[in-house]
């Protein structure tokens, strides 16, 4: 499929290119270099070599699971790839010959985990629904080969109906320093650590929330201080009355933007590099937009509606996944 629109007031040609379609559903990717890996359901992870135009794809067997993996991250030598539901799975695969080694496991009926990302090819994270009365986070210190759970003790404490989204793996993001978490449900607030997980700040975010499916489902920042939240509600996806917001001051404050206009619900959103912190796109049911104007206002790209997640390649390149596909996002400016 090749597709192309001209927009005048976004002053570029954007195109849209299919790498694969499958009977497939993703909701984590990531770049390497060349490759775009991807987690996906049906215990099903694999790369796609850009250059090579190649794509590889293992399953991972465990008993007789049906696995789901929507959390991916990476170090220099290997990916890691988390399910969701009971038991949680976590596996640590090698990037040369994809073998696939089990480095946590958890039983619990309430276990859930929604996104992973690594600080250093030593030290990451994961995050996921509480079991207790705090968010399940993992830690890693030794590259990935063994994962510690935080006790309770040691982190915030939640509201009944607090939990994660596992929409795009974006509910985690690393911008030097800080980390930051971002909530949904009952409530859809911001949790900023200075110290890689070793304690948190939480913020009050005006995001629309109060329901099981209301709140943040995504969030990207360009750097420390500027930073974007999305979301909605699931069971409203038109809705689009506050389901926005940014941040200047590193997650401290946030001021809804957008207000009834644009998208309803999205599943990810990611600043475009190279803009300064002013362009950005989101994808969600509504479709792709765009913003050059740090989220005030948005034009729709395309109405696809079947996207869950992407990630920037480059400032003139995206790679997006969802319901039985992988495209690429072509960003053609005018001279």
């Amino acid at each position: 499929m090749k597709s192309q629109m001209d927009n005048k007031n976004y002053n570029a040609t954007v195109s849209f290119d299919t790498i694969f379609t499958d009977k497939i559903s993703i909701r984590a990717i990531l770049i390497d270099k060349n490759k775009v890996w991807y987690a996906a359901d049906k215990n099903r992870f694999g790369y796609f070599d850009l250059k090579k135009k190649r794509r590889v794809e293992r399953k991972i067997s465990k008993d007789s699971l049906q696995l789901e993996f929507r959390s991916i991250a990476q170090t220099e030598k290997a990916i890691f790839v988390l399910s969701i539901g009971n038991p949680a799975l976590l596996y640590k695969i090698n990037k040369k010959d994809l073998s696939a080694t089990l480095v946590y496991k958890e039983n619990h009926e309430k276990v859930f985990y929604d996104a992973i990302q690594f600080w250093n090819n030593k030290e990451g994270i994961a995050i996921g629904d509480p079991t207790q009365d705090c968010f399940s986070i993992l830690i890693t210190r030794d590259g990935g080969n063994s994962w510690n759970k935080i006790p309770c003790q040691n982190l915030p404490k939640i509201d009944e109906g607090e939990a994660f989204f596992a929409a795009s793996n974006t509910n985690i993001c690393i911008k030097g320093s800080k980390t930051f978490l971002v909530s949904g449900g009952t409530k859809s607030r911001v949790f900023v650590s200075e110290n890689k997980g070793n304690s948190w700040n939480v913020y009050e975010t005006p995001i629309t929330q109060g329901h099981a499916m209301t709140g943040i489902f995504s969030a990207d920042f360009y750097n420390e201080n500027t930073g974007i939240v999305v979301g909605g509600n699931y069971e409203e996806q038109s809705d689009n009355s506050a389901n926005k917001a940014i941040t200047n001051d590193g997650g401290k404050t946030w001021k809804l933007i957008g207000v009834n206009e644009g998208f309803g619900y999205a599943s990810c959103v990611q600043f475009k590099p190279k803009s300064n912190g002013k362009e950005l796109i989101s994808v969600g049911t509504s479709g792709i937009y765009y913003s050059n104007s740090q989220g005030a206002s948005w034009e729709r790209l395309t109405y696809d509606k079947e996207l869950f997640t992407f990630r920037f390649q480059n400032d003139t390149t995206a790679i997006a996944a969802g319901k039985n596909k992988l495209i690429r996002i072509n960003f053609h400016h005018k001279k």
